[in-house]
C-alpha cells in the first residue's frame, strides 16, 4: 500500500494490516494546519497563515509549516507546560499557609528558552539534575536545577525541619524515577517494590543522591538587569558602609554571639523553645533569600566569616539586624537597630530589581544516608552510599548528582529515551504507545507498537537527543496526518484508537482553552516569558485558601497565556481546575480530559470568556480580516474554516431573533455589547456578541480535530 510517508508509518501500517484494518485518508488542509499549530505552539493559525498554506501548492508546503512552527518562540511555551507537569510546578509552598514563591517563574523561563534553543535532551537532563555541579557552571545551568525546587515546603510554626526536608528528598527521588525512568520508585520507600525488581536498599541509594542537595535562590538577571543593578549597588554599598560604620564592631560582636547560640541550639535542640523557633525561622523564612551558594541561613552560619561572599555577609547581616534581638534586646535598643534598619530599607529602595531563581546546591557537609526502616525517618537502618538499581545498567562509579545525571542519559540506559518519546507521542495523539506513561514497570501496559517505540527511541538518540527532530518525524508522518472521523466499524473494533487507524480528537488542555479564546478574540498578549500573573477569577475561589491574596492583573498581563497564570496550590485558578488542571502536589505524566456541564457554564459565564466574545464580535464587525462576512471571519479565526450552509442558516436565524428581542431592551443590549463599534448599531453588536459566544463554546473550538 502506498500510504507511508516515513519510516514510522510502516510500523503502524503493519499492525493495521494484521488486524485487517485500513488507515484513514489524510485530513483536509485546514484541519491539518489547525492541528499542527495547536500541537506545536498551542495557538490557532492566523488568517494570513491559513491563506498562505491553502495557496501554497508546492510539494514541501506542509514541511515548511512544520519548520516555521518549530522555530516559533511560542514552541517553548507550549512544550514547557508539558514539562512543568512532570516537575509538578507551583508558585506557592503548599500545606496550610501556602505562601507564594515569587521567584519560581525563573525556572519556567529557563525551560521555555531551552526548548526554543533546541537544547539536546541529554544536556537538558544533565543540567536539571546537576547543573550546579558542572565545571564553572553558568547561572543558566544552575537555574536548570530548579526542576527539583517544586517540592512542597512547610513554613508553619512548630514544623520539624528535618521531617519536611526528608519529605522533599522523597518527593525528588520519586519525581526523578517517574520523569526519566517511568518507574514507580516511591513504592520502595517502605519495603522492597512488590512488582518491579527494585529493593528498598536500592531506593535509598537513589535517595542518597538527593539527600545531599540543598535549596538556594540565586541572582539570575534577565538581559539588561545586571548592568543597572551593579551601577546602583556600588553607591548603595558606600552608603551602607557609612551608616553601619559607627557601630559595626558592636554589631559584628553581637552577630557572632547570635550565630554561636544558633549552632549550640542545632547541636542541642529542645533546651530553649525560643531559640528552637529562631533556628526554625532562619531556615524557613529566609532560607531562599540568603545566599549565593548556600541553602539556609544556617548553612551560611556554618561557613567561616572569612570564606563568606559579600552577598552572603550582607544577606545574613540584614536578617540578623531584623530578627536577632533575642541575643541581647537591650543592646539592640541601645544601638537603635530599629532606626538603622529603616535607614537601610530606604537606601535599598533605590536599587533596581534583579530577577532571582530557585536552584539546588551541594550540601556543605556530607549527610550520611540510611535505609529508613518501614519508611520511618526516625528508625535508621543500614547506612548506604549513592547508587543505581542493579536491574538497569550499572553506573561506573559511586558519586554525586552528576553521576546520576550522566547515568540516566547513558546510551546503555534502556528507559530514558523510550519514556521520553512515548510522552512526545502521548502529547500529540492523546495516548502513548505505552498507555501507562508513568509506569514502564511490570504492572504497566505493554506497548501497542513495541517495534515503533524501539525505533523512535533509537532515532531520538541517533539524532543527538534532538527533540524537535523527533517531533518533526512524527508530525510529518501519514499516521499523524490522518482524518479523525471515527466510523462505526472503527469504534466497534478499536474504540480507543490504539491501532491508530485515525487521528484521535482531543479536548484542549485548560491553558489552551483560555489561550485560544484570547487569540481568536484578539485579546491575547503574546509576550514570551516573565513572572506569573493573576487573571480575573471569583473572589470566592481565592477565599478557599489560607489567607490567600489574588491581586488581579491589569493591562496586558490580564491577557497573558495560561502558562503564566500563577499556580496557587491550595486554591488554583478556577477555570483551570474546571478543565482538569492536575494536582500540582505530585508529578503528572498524563492529564485527564473530562467533559462536564461546569465547563460549558464556565465558557458561557466566566468574565474573561464573555469579554472575549465581546472582543471577537467587535473584531469581525470592524472587518479587520479579509473574509467576505463577519460570520466567515469569526469562523476562520476560531476554527480555521468557513461555516457550512446549515450553520449559516442557523446563525442568520439566531441573529434575527436576538435583534428582535433586544430592540425593546436597549439597556441590556449596551451591557451585552460592551465598547461600541463605530458605525455599527448597538443592537446588532449585542446580537453578534451572542453569536461570538456560541462559536467560542462549540465543541469543535475547544477540541483538536
Amino acid at each position: 500500500m502506498e500510504w507511508p510517508r516515513n519510516s514510522l508509518d510502516r510500523f503502524v501500517l503493519g499492525r493495521l494490516e494484521r488486524e485487517k484494518m485500513q488507515p484513514s485518508p489524510e485530513a483536509g488542509r485546514r484541519t491539518l494546519l489547525r492541528r499542527l499549530s495547536l500541537d506545536l505552539i498551542g495557538l490557532p493559525p492566523s488568517l494570513n497563515e491559513i491563506d498562505d498554506f491553502l495557496n501554497d501548492e508546492a510539494p514541501g508546503a506542509y514541511e515548511m509549516v512544520v519548520d516555521r512552527l518549530l522555530a516559533s518562540p511560542h514552541f517553548g511555551e507550549k512544550w514547557a507546560r508539558w514539562w512543568m507537569d512532570l516537575a509538578h510546578y507551583g508558585d506557592s509552598d503548599g500545606y496550610l499557609t501556602d505562601q507564594v514563591r515569587p521567584v519560581a517563574w525563573r525556572w519556567r523561563q529557563w525551560v521555555i528558552d531551552a526548548f526554543n534553543r533546541g537544547v539536546r535532551f541529554d544536556q537538558f537532563t544533565i543540567e536539571q539534575i546537576a547543573g550546579d555541579l558542572l565545571p564553572e557552571a553558568t547561572v543558566e545551568q544552575r537555574i536548570a536545577t530548579g526542576f527539583f525546587r517544586n517540592t512542597l515546603s512547610n513554613r508553619e510554626g512548630g514544623a520539624d525541619l528535618e521531617e519536611f526536608r526528608n519529605l522533599q528528598v522523597v518527593d525528588r527521588t520519586g519525581t526523578f524515577g517517574i520523569t526519566w525512568l517511568g518507574l514507580t520508585l516511591s513504592c520502595a520507600e517502605c519495603h522492597d517494590h512488590k512488582y518491579d525488581p527494585v529493593s528498598q536498599r536500592e531506593y535509598y541509594r537513589l535517595y542518597a543522591f538527593f539527600n545531599n542537595a540543598d535549596e538556594v535562590n540565586i541572582d539570575a538577571p534577565l538581559p539588561g538587569e545586571w548592568e543597572a543593578f551593579e551601577a546602583a549597588k556600588r553607591f548603595y554599598d558606600e552608603k551602607r558602609k557609612a551608616v553601619l560604620l559607627p557601630i559595626v564592631a558592636e554589631v559584628e560582636a553581637l552577630q557572632k554571639k547570635w550565630e554561636a547560640k544558633l549552632l549550640e541550639t542545632e547541636a542541642h535542640p529542645a533546651r530553649d523553645h525560643r531559640w528552637d523557633r529562631a533556628l526554625e525561622l532562619l531556615g524557613l523564612v529566609w532560607g531562599g533569600n540568603l545566599g549565593e551558594g548556600q541553602l539556609e541561613g544556617l548553612n551560611i552560619v556554618h561557613t567561616p566569616w572569612e570564606e563568606r561572599t559579600a552577598s552572603q555577609r550582607d544577606r545574613l547581616q540584614d536578617y540578623f539586624l531584623r530578627s536577632g534581638s533575642l541575643i541581647d534586646g537591650e543592646k539592640f535598643t541601645k544601638l537603635k537597630i530599629g532606626e538603622l534598619v529603616e535607614h537601610l530599607d530606604k537606601l535599598a529602595k533605590d536599587l533596581p530589581p534583579v530577577s532571582r531563581a530557585p536552584t539546588m546546591v551541594r550540601h556543605h557537609v556530607l549527610r550520611q544516608t540510611h535505609v529508613h526502616v518501614r519508611g520511618d525517618l526516625r528508625d535508621k537502618g543500614e547506612a548506604v552510599e549513592p547508587g543505581t538499581p542493579a536491574v538497569l545498567h550499572p553506573s561506573r562509579r559511586a558519586g554525586d548528582r552528576m553521576t546520576l545525571a550522566r547515568w540516566v542519559v547513558s546510551p546503555n540506559n534502556p528507559l530514558t529515551a523510550r519514556v521520553t518519546v512515548n510522552r512526545f507521542w502521548q502529547e500529540l495523539f492523546g495516548l502513548g504507545l505505552v498507555a501507562t506513561s508513568d509506569d514502564f514497570g511490570t504492572r504497566g501496559e505493554k506497548p501497542s507498537h513495541p517495534h515503533l517505540l524501539d525505533f523512535l527511541a533509537a532515532e531520538f538518540v541517533r539524532q543527538d537527543w534532538n527533540m524537535k527532530a523527533v517531533l518533526k518525524l512524527i508530525v510529518t508522518s501519514a499516521t499523524y496526518r490522518q482524518d479523525s472521523t471515527a466510523t462505526p466499524e472503527m469504534l466497534a473494533k478499536d474504540p480507543e484508537n490504539i491501532l491508530l487507524a485515525r487521528h484521535s480528537r482531543q479536548r484542549l488542555s485548560a491553558e489552551l482553552v483560555r489561550d485560544n479564546t484570547l487569540a481568536a478574540s484578539g485579546l491575547l498578549h503574546r509576550k514570551v516569558g516573565g513572572p506569573s500573573v493573576h487573571p480575573p477569577q471569583p473572589a470566592s475561589v481565592t477565599a478557599e485558601g489560607f489567607e490567600n491574596k489574588w491581586p488581579t492583573s491589569t493591562g496586558p498581563d490580564r491577557y497573558r497565556r495560561g502558562l503564566y497564570t500563577i499556580i496557587q496550590r491550595t486554591s488554583p485558578f478556577a477555570q483551570f481546575a474546571t478543565f482538569d488542571l492536575p494536582n500540582n502536589n505530585t508529578t503528572c505524566t498524563r492529564r485527564e480530559r473530562s467533559n462536564t456541564p461546569l465547563q460549558a457554564l464556565n465558557l458561557l459565564n466566566d468574565p474573561v470568556f464573555f469579554e472575549a466574545a465581546q472582543a471577537l464580535a467587535a473584531r469581525v464587525l470592524r472587518a479587520e480580516g479579509r473574509a467576505s462576512s463577519p460570520l466567515d471571519d469569526a469562523y476562520l479565526r476560531s476554527l480555521a474554516r468557513l461555516p457550512r450552509s446549515p450553520e449559516r442558516r442557523r446563525f442568520e436565524q439566531y441573529l434575527a431573533t436576538q435583534v428582535a428581542l433586544l430592540k425593546d431592551d436597549p439597556e441590556s443590549a449596551r451591557a451585552i455589547a460592551g465598547e461600541p463599534v463605530a458605525g455599527v448599531n448597538i443592537i446588532e453588536q449585542a446580537a453578534w456578541t451572542g453569536a461570538a459566544s456560541i462559536i467560542l463554546n462549540l465543541d469543535e473550538f475547544i477540541t483538536k480535530e
